[in-house]
């Protein structure tokens, strides 16, 4: 159950994680929220007094010290009116008598707001001050208007208290969801984990994960997850061809040379240790040039071919080749202008040899080798006048190991590995071989990127 553990892990985390953002927004948007509030609520009260303020400030100025200071009253407000010499000449019911609460002396037709906590009414809770100067019949005026901030106080509070109270819940509900919701996204992953563990071995590669619903990254990594299976599974097919084909090629030059090492064993005095030698050195170079293919062959699916690559004279190289075809008895024709490329010396007379071999091989009487340009490339045609390819098999015969029908299958000690190795050398050098079936021939065209000295056709 370890990846069952995991996924638990998981969504304990990714539900930590949520719930601990959700905290850190909600405390700050709490805290605003509160500031905010206090600030509406200060404010309200201060457009309270000041109008207030403004009220009497225009009795004053129509009545001088004969005015009512109304609107005030109780412990929560109060009105007070000083004239120039600083004295009370009005005030509140509930602060008559007392010296002003605050020292602010606005010039007439303004005003200022101050915050005391000192005024002699209320039990010490906050007011906000308006001090409006006005002129009057009896000269300049200073109107005092105060509100207590006590519901300010109050109101914060019951905010302050339902918050720390809806605070735990809203974290707990966001958890809980969170641990649900995450569950619920992980449940196609964990499907898939399941079905990835039961995957044992290469045989059991058909198997697929399921795919969820829709599109998103959950159902593209459950498609590209089954897209890596068919890749791993064809691989694993390749593969276990492949040794089955080399296996099946090695065997046979090794029984011929265990065969005819037996024959001679038991008939000793008639043996011919000449053409033993002859035959068994023949079997030999058969399964050294099988084992350097192998080789070659792996060491490019694993790293790709190193190349030394250089200018090279392609037709040189094309004329050496039609001369070697020709000591085995081959009959080549040759048309070749010069024409140089970009490669691998090394690797592209390899090629060469394996296009012509197999030309050679396949071919009723002769073989024609023709160069030329197209474009940026070089290209290389090898052509034979066999029997053909049968359409059917015209995309296998680039496949490892693969053997066609027995009209052209009439050669001794082919491997079914060279044109395989030829593409592959054509690639590396960035070129391309195909193969071009006409009515009455063979041909295998060779594309490789040109020399820049060489002008493009």
């Amino acid at each position: 159950m370890p990846g069952r553990a995991r996924g638990i892990g998981v969504r304990i985390r990714t539900s930590l994680a949520a719930t601990v953002v959700v905290a850190l927004v909600l405390a700050a948007a709490s805290i605003v929220f509160v500031v905010l509030q206090r600030h509406q609520l200060e404010a309200s009260l201060t457009d309270v007094a000041r109008q207030q303020a403004a009220d009497v400030a225009a009795q004053v100025a129509k009545g001088g010290t004969r005015a009512d200071p109304l609107g005030g009253g109780g412990d929560q407000s109060l009105i007070q009116v000083i004239d120039q010499d600083g004295a009370v000449v009005a005030a509140s019911a509930s602060i008559d008598g007392e010296a002003p609460v605050v020292d602010l002396r606005p010039a007439a037709g303004d005003s200022l707001v101050r915050t005391s906590g000192t005024l002699p009414i209320g039990e010490g809770e906050k007011f906000v001050v308006v001090a409006r100067g006005t002129d009057s019949p009896d000269g300049p005026m200073v109107v005092l208007a105060a509100q207590s901030l006590e519901t300010v106080q109050e109101s914060t509070a019951v905010v302050g208290e339902l918050l720390l109270i809806g605070y735990p819940l809203v974290l707990l509900a966001v958890a809980l969801t969170s641990y649900w919701l995450t569950g619920r996204a992980l449940a196609p992953v964990e499907a898939m984990r399941r079905r990835v563990a039961t995957i044992g071995g290469t045989h059991e590669l058909s198997a697929r994960v399921p795919v969820p619903p829709g599109s998103d990254a959950v159902a593209l990594l459950a498609k590209t997850m089954n897209e890596m299976l068919s890749r791993l599974e064809a691989g694993a097919d390749a593969q276990r061809r492949f040794v089955g084909d080399a296996s099946h090629e090695l065997r046979s030059p090794l029984a011929t040379i265990r065969a005819t090492h037996e024959i001679q064993a038991l008939h000793p005095h008639t043996a011919d240790w000449s053409v033993v030698s002859t035959d068994v050195l023949a079997e030999l170079d058969r399964v050294d040039r099988l084992v350097a293919d192998l080789l070659l062959l792996a060491r490019a699916d694993e790293h790709g071919l190193t190349l030394q690559v250089r200018e090279v004279d392609l037709d040189d190289l094309i004329r050496e080749e039609a001369q070697r075809l020709r000591r085995i008895g081959a009959m080549v024709s040759v048309e070749a202008p010069p024409v140089r490329v970009m490669a691998d010396p090394h690797h592209l007379t390899r090629l060469l040899r394996n296009l012509g071999d197999n030309a050679a091989r396949h071919a009723d009487e002769r073989v024609r080798i023709l160069l030329g340009t197209h474009g940026t490339h070089a290209r290389v045609d090898v052509i034979d006048d066999g029997p053909g390819i049968a359409t059917d098999d015209q995309a296998r015969v680039f496949e490892r190991f693969v053997r066609l029908d027995d009209s052209r299958a009439r050669d001794s000690g082919g491997t079914g590995l060279g044109l395989p190795i030829a593409r592959q050398i054509a690639r590396a050098h960035g070129g391309e071989l195909t193969l071009v079936v006409e009515s009455d021939t063979t041909c295998f065209r060779l594309l490789l990127p040109l020399s820049p000295m060489s002008p493009p056709s």
